[in-house]
């Protein structure tokens, strides 16, 4: 039992070490850096004038249907890559098999177009 948690004493170490580094960097950083926040520092700075609105309004849900369309079609293209390498050693199975997922993905994306998905109007 003592050999089997000598083997994780390394990881312990490992562990204490991080850990006292991190806790050294940000005592570090409190101490250096004191931070005096004024009127000037708390001011808008990005565009010059004070916010007009809330920053938590509602989009539309087309923003939602454009991001979640393109991660979708995105991610089955990224597919291919590793399929295209491999492709020698797949043989016609590997072939077809594409061929089938990339029909499903055609249909996918004939589907959302005809529902009119990527209009904006």
């Amino acid at each position: 039992m003592d050999a089997w948690l000598l083997e994780y004493l390394p990881i312990l170490i490992f562990l204490g070490i991080a850990s006292a580094i991190a806790v050294i960097a940000i005592a570090a950083s409190w101490l250096v850096a004191r931070q005096k926040p004024d009127s000037e520092k708390a001011a808008a700075y990005e565009c010059g004038f004070d916010p007009f609105g809330d920053a938590r309004s509602k989009f539309d849900v087309r923003f939602y249907l454009v991001a979640i369309l393109f991660i979708i079609f995105d991610l089955e293209v990224a597919f291919l890559f590793p399929w295209a390498v491999a492709l020698g050693k797949l043989g016609l199975f590997g072939f077809w098999s594409m061929m089938a997922f990339l029909g499903v993905l055609t249909i996918g994306f004939v589907y959302e177009w005809r529902k009119g998905a990527l209009e904006w109007e």
